[in-house]
């Protein structure tokens, strides 16, 4: 398939500098950096929302609206002489190369998996933090303001990368029971907060087993909760098909009218269905503890060389 990309960014740059020019339109011109992230945050979702539905003709033109928030943001720092689009663009370019030398440098080594090329490109960002007299650090640039699940698979996938993880996925399960555990004496008998604290031990666990599995925490949960959504609508569409309403229907019949839904209810993605969530009155039942003790997140291996 023949490209234009060239043209066509031209084109959108240039729609955006008259936009923002001298006699472009007073909303645009208005708009300032912070203005716009808001925009910039909604139209991420909206591409990762058609990207979930498999909607292509949806992801096209959200796409397209991703990178107009990009040029946007371009112009406007051009507007104040700071830098304009085509720097932008040199620089990640730059970035690509000098990150795949296994593709672009005639010396470089070739690489097999995608496990050496994350090292690699590690190695190689490492390496310019301290060209550039920075202080070496693994997690230095995870950002605060990720979402959680997105943060905690970084934060693994970075820490991967030096070598400091567990071995197998097993381990990561065992990990996870005995959070679990954990979890369930702290809900036992320990209070709110150290249950908020295991709480996030386990899902910090989770998103790391997750991880290990290659799987997008984050997309997966989004997922649940939209398979969740819709059988949930449906519950409620037959209880409304009989005259009744969630409002005033017993658990027992909602559980029943959520069973046939869930074996009716047809999805687009194959796999285990969330439960009904059930209000009880007590503690939910937790596994008991494991025999693999280990130090908070860590692995258990390779403990002893960090």
């Amino acid at each position: 398939m023949p490209s234009d990309a060239g043209s066509a960014f031209q084109a959108l740059v240039d729609i955006m500098a008259r936009l923002r020019g001298p006699r472009g339109c007073p909303w645009d011109r208005e708009q300032t950096l912070e203005s716009l992230r808001g925009f910039v945050l909604e139209e991420t979702h909206e591409v990762l929302d058609a990207i979930d539905r498999g909607d292509t003709g949806a992801l096209r033109a959200e796409i397209g609206d991703l990178l107009f928030e990009g040029v946007f943001l371009a112009q406007i720092c051009a507007d104040e002489g700071r830098f304009t689009v085509a720097d932008s663009l040199r620089s990640i370019a730059a970035k690509l190369i000098r990150r795949h030398p296994h593709i672009f440098d005639p010396d470089g080594r070739p690489l097999d998996t995608p496990g050496e090329v994350h090292r690699q490109w590690e190695q190689i960002k490492a390496q310019e933090q301290a060209d550039a007299g920075e202080r070496r650090s693994v997690l230095r640039g995870v950002l605060k303001t990720l979402p959680s699940l997105l943060r905690a698979h970084e934060i693994g996938t970075r820490v991967a990368a030096v070598g400091f993880d567990w071995a197998t996925t097993t381990d990561v399960v065992d990990k996870i029971e005995e959070e679990v555990a954990e979890l369930r004496s702290a809900v036992a008998s320990e209070g709110p907060a150290r249950s908020e604290e295991e709480m996030g031990d386990l899902l910090f666990s989770i998103a790391n087993l997750a991880r290990k599995l290659g799987i997008d925490s984050e997309s997966a949960l989004r997922k649940a909760n939209e398979k969740f959504t819709k059988r949930f609508t449906a519950l409620e569409e037959r209880l409304h098909a009989r005259g009744r309403s969630v409002h005033d229907a017993t658990l027992e019949e909602m559980e029943a009218e959520w069973a046939l839904v869930k074996e009716t209810h047809t999805q687009a993605a194959d796999g285990a269905s969330p439960e009904l969530h059930r209000p009880t009155s007590h503690p939910p039942d937790l596994p008991g503890p494991t025999t693999h003790p280990a130090d908070l997140h860590g692995p258990t291996a390779k403990d002893e060389d960090h």
